[in-house]
């Protein structure tokens, strides 16, 4: 027979965990279930878990910086005491070079002043005083390791940097996942690892449960498709392929991790750290270590891959990662082991996520979130939540979406702007930026 829920969330990554928790906080005896054997053990323990404001549109933003008071009061947001510990926020600011790519942050700076965000405009010289390791000459844009002109300045200096205080980064994202876990227990949920869904079923237009991979079947009206890189495969199980104007496909992506340069204590004295003119970000790593990821240029090619098959150990795209680092810290160390991480993104066409219903009454969808969205996990689960709660009591979101209330910054958000139906943002990085 059948066990019965009221909603079954598939992904226990740290956004389907934080669903799973604000559904039993509301009520719902909801079920998690994994294929992986704990929570946040995939492409969320391998995120680079930056905490920052700066995005391309106010929403976006909005969203984004309301998530630093969660983070900031992580303790008391979770209720909970973790027999594994809490994750911790280093909130050493996040500091972002004034490129021609960005539009030297005229448009972001506009987007902060909107939702009350703070910031601090630095001069080059301010620049190479916060940080003395760094170099501020002007190298235009991202370039491959092979370009003529790779790592050759352009006889001038950048115009800057903005400092955003109130940012910073996660040191154990898997913590923080299972920290959620925790909470969402607290709160009625339950969780189910090392089980794979097969199968969607429905009847007619409705959602009635998924089929496990022992041959089990669960009965739910609610199924919440949180599944991360492999969200498109349980989209098509729900028979939604072809349905949406925004759809999700898996991007392989590299992370270096290396020491810091000589004399330079990142732990103590860094920043999260982005440039888009050498097409890489930075933040400080346990072991005084550097973890350097990529902005996506338009120079490299995208590497899509079935989230079931791909090749996870490091290439020549390692390497690069580090050598543009260095045009930006010429004295930074390379060690002559590759160490890092190997994983997926799951990526919409615009880079931003999917919070949503679908065309199958009781399916939801919280997808296209891997890359940029761990900071929002917190603040997504209640908006899914709150989603969930309003089309099933009658609510037609399609046509009367639900708007969410950022209580820490005063906003109100519109959830359409987060539609499976949207336009694309053509204001978007087009990245992980977003």
């Amino acid at each position: 027979m059948a066990q019965s829920w009221d909603a079954i969330v598939i992904g226990a990554g740290i956004i389907g965990a934080s669903v799973a928790r604000e559904l039993a906080a509301k009520g719902f005896k909801a079920l998690s279930i994994d294929r992986l054997p704990a929570a946040s053990y995939g492409s969320t323990s391998n995120s680079c878990a930056i905490i920052r404001p700066y995005y391309s549109t106010v929403h976006g933003s909005a969203v984004a910086y309301e998530g630093h008071y969660y983070w900031a009061d992580w303790e008391n947001f979770c209720g909970v005491t973790d027999e594994l510990g809490m994750a911790g926020y280093n909130n050493c600011g996040c500091m972002v070079m004034k490129t021609e790519h960005n539009d030297f942050l005229e448009g972001i700076l506009k987007v902060m002043d909107q939702i009350g965000c703070p910031y601090e405009e630095l001069t080059p010289a301010q620049v190479r005083e916060r940080v003395p390791p760094i170099s501020t000459h002007s190298f235009d844009h991202p370039r491959r390791t092979d370009d003529p002109a790779f790592g050759e300045p352009r006889g001038r200096e950048v115009r800057g940097a903005v400092l955003f205080p109130k940012g910073g980064y996660i040191s154990d994202p898997q913590l923080a996942g299972h920290n959620v876990q925790r909470a969402a227990e607290a709160k009625g949920a339950t969780f189910r690892f090392n089980t794979g869904v097969t199968a969607i079923r429905r009847n007619g237009d409705q959602v009635t449960g998924v089929t496990l991979d022992n041959g089990e079947e669960f009965d739910a009206p609610i199924v919440v498709n949180v599944a991360g890189p492999h969200s498109s495969k349980i989209t098509e199980m729900a028979g939604l392929t072809g349905t949406m104007r925004i759809t999700t496909r898996a991007l392989r992506h590299e992370v270096a991790h290396v020491p810091s340069p000589e004399g330079y204590d990142a732990e103590k004295d860094g920043y999260v750290f982005s440039d888009s003119e050498i097409g890489a970000y930075t933040r400080p790593e346990t072991g005084n270590h550097l973890l350097i990821g990529s902005e996506d240029p338009a120079c490299d090619e995208k590497e899509w891959v079935d989230p079931d098959d791909y090749m996870t150990e490091f290439t020549g795209m390692w390497t690069t990662l580090v050598m543009r680092q260095a045009q930006r810290f010429p004295d930074i160390r390379i060690p002559n082991t590759a160490r890092g991480a190997v994983d997926l993104y799951d990526v919409t066409e615009d880079w931003g996520p999917i919070y949503d219903k679908s065309d199958l009454k009781g399916f939801y969808l919280a997808i296209g979130t891997s890359g940029n969205q761990f900071k929002n996990a917190p603040i997504a689960g209640e908006m899914m939540a709150d989603l969930i709660e309003a089309c099933e009591n009658g609510r037609d979101h399609d046509a009367d979406p639900v708007s969410f209330r950022l209580r820490h910054i005063d906003h109100e958000i519109d959830m359409a702007f987060f539609s499976r139906n949207r336009e694309i943002n053509e204001n978007s990085s087009f990245s992980v930026l977003g």
